[in-house]
């Protein structure tokens, strides 16, 4: 993947990381990839969320999105899938431009055979163009995976165990993401129920480690904090 891609929101404030590959989407909006950093492949699980209460700003912005893809549908020929990685929510509300980005998109699918996949960036979007098969008009269907957050933010291990629903500890590195899109983030350090609950949930993972015990982070608009280290057993 390239596009500087880690530079998107999703891995501004990682590990710098030499390689990244997509992996594809679980049912429970998790997103995994495997990184290589030092020539060590890992797996790399991420979930985008946003609080509840700005739920009507990513509303918008997936509806900007929805209508750029539809506009280019006009333009183009073929059935694509347009899967969006990442956005900045809180800067595409104020500068999107829906005609740039289906330009974007008609340029990038005029250079794709059946089955070709190639990202497609605009402003903060980071999405993979997939064209399915040749046909004599266009289709363009929308995917995105952003998890809303409607619980209080005392229960934010909660989305730490939606990250691991059926995921099964492997031999190598894991890195685990919450990236909060929020603009008034959920992670609190005053808050001693939500580091008392987080505590308990991220302990509890280091039993169930085969090899590697896994990296965990929260990552908002104030940075990453490694909630984990993650080290070899």
């Amino acid at each position: 993947m390239s596009f500087g891609f880690q530079n998107s929101n999703l891995f501004t404030h990682m590990p710098l990381f030499d390689e990244i590959s997509y992996c594809g989407l679980n049912e429970e909006k998790v997103r995994q990839y495997i990184a290589v950093r030092e020539n060590q492949p890992c797996k790399f699980l991420a979930l985008n969320f946003i609080r509840n209460e700005e739920k009507i700003l990513w509303d918008a912005v997936e509806d900007f999105l929805k209508r750029s893809t539809a506009n280019a549908a006009s333009s183009v020929r073929g059935f694509y899938t347009f899967d969006l990685l990442t956005v900045d929510i809180h800067k595409e509300i104020k500068t999107f431009n829906q005609a740039e980005l289906s330009t974007v998109i008609v340029n990038t699918a005029a250079k794709l055979a059946p089955g070709a996949v190639r990202m497609v960036k605009y402003s903060s979007v980071y999405a993979f163009l997939h064209k399915t098969i040749d046909e004599d008009w266009g289709k363009v269907v929308f995917k995105s995976s952003v998890a809303v957050f409607k619980d209080k933010p005392e229960y934010l291990d909660l989305l730490i165990k939606q990250l691991l629903k059926d995921f099964q500890f492997p031999h190598e590195p894991v890195v685990l993401l919450l990236n909060d899109l929020s603009q008034n983030p959920v992670f609190d350090f005053e808050n001693e129920a939500q580091q008392a609950r987080l505590k308990k949930v991220i302990t509890a993972l280091i039993p169930n480690s085969v090899e590697f015990i896994p990296e965990v982070y929260i990552q908002d608009k104030n940075g990453a904090r490694e909630l984990l280290s993650g080290v070899r057993l």
